[in-house]
């Protein structure tokens, strides 16, 4: 992954978890728990949580999964993953610092991988973000699901617009004062406004191998959870 993008996030890692809760109104987190208990129902053996950042999706996972599964967590900040391991309830998952496009794992060796808000990042372009769910792909067991939450666009024009508008004039600016890192908060927040609608990532899940990529949408398509079969 692009350096610029690993500094952004080793910036912010100290308070990203507490400004991601404050910006989409604790909305992420119920999100999070929303694609945990899937994952949990498909994480067999082993599961993979891609991107984890601060570890919140790998620990509602092993919580739920319990100790019938090995629950791995990778991400290419180690800032983010010193974070991860501090946490008391992260005793259970084994942190990985790793690319997404080059994880340190053998083929078809998950049941489960799961990415929450980490496509956009993935998204530097769409052959690195192809490369990346390629990469899933290969290290998920025949069979095994490949679960993904993102914020999407809105099939509505109005909620588009309003939601992006709130992107830009809310999310932006609250962002950088609370983090104090101007670039963080523009990057991410035109990461938002700029990705793929539920179909067009679909469509870029097929395009990657993947078998089927149905798609829940969340609070009126600002988000979406796909759910892919290899």
């Amino acid at each position: 992954m692009a350096r610029g993008i690993e500094r952004i996030f080793n910036d912010i890692s100290g308070n990203y978890e507490l400004i991601n809760h404050i910006l989409t109104f604790g909305f992420d987190t119920i999100w999070r728990k929303k694609a945990a208990r899937l994952a949990s129902s498909f994480s067999g053996e082993k599961c993979l949580d891609v991107c984890t950042g601060t570890g919140e999706m790998a620990i509602m996972i092993a919580r739920l999964s319990g100790k019938k599964t090995s629950v791995f967590a990778s991400d290419f900040s180690e800032s983010m993953l010193i974070i991860a391991r501090d946490k008391p309830e992260s005793k259970s998952v084994k942190f990985v610092n790793a690319d997404s496009d080059n994880l340190p794992f053998p083929d078809n060796f998950f049941n489960c991988i799961t990415a929450s808000f980490a496509a956009r990042n993935l998204n530097t372009s769409k052959n690195h973000l192809l490369k990346s769910l390629r990469e899933f792909y290969r290290v998920l067991k025949p069979g095994g699901r490949f679960i993904n939450l993102e914020t999407s666009q809105p099939a509505s024009k109005l909620l588009k617009y309003l939601f992006q508008l709130y992107i830009r004039n809310f999310i932006k600016p609250l962002g950088q004062i609370i983090s104090s890192s101007k670039s963080a908060y523009s990057y991410l927040s035109r990461s938002i406004t700029t990705f793929y609608s539920t179909e067009e990532l679909s469509g870029i899940i097929l395009e990657a191998g993947f078998g089927d990529a149905a798609a829940k949408r969340l609070l009126l398509g600002i988000a979406a959870i796909h759910i892919a079969v290899k």
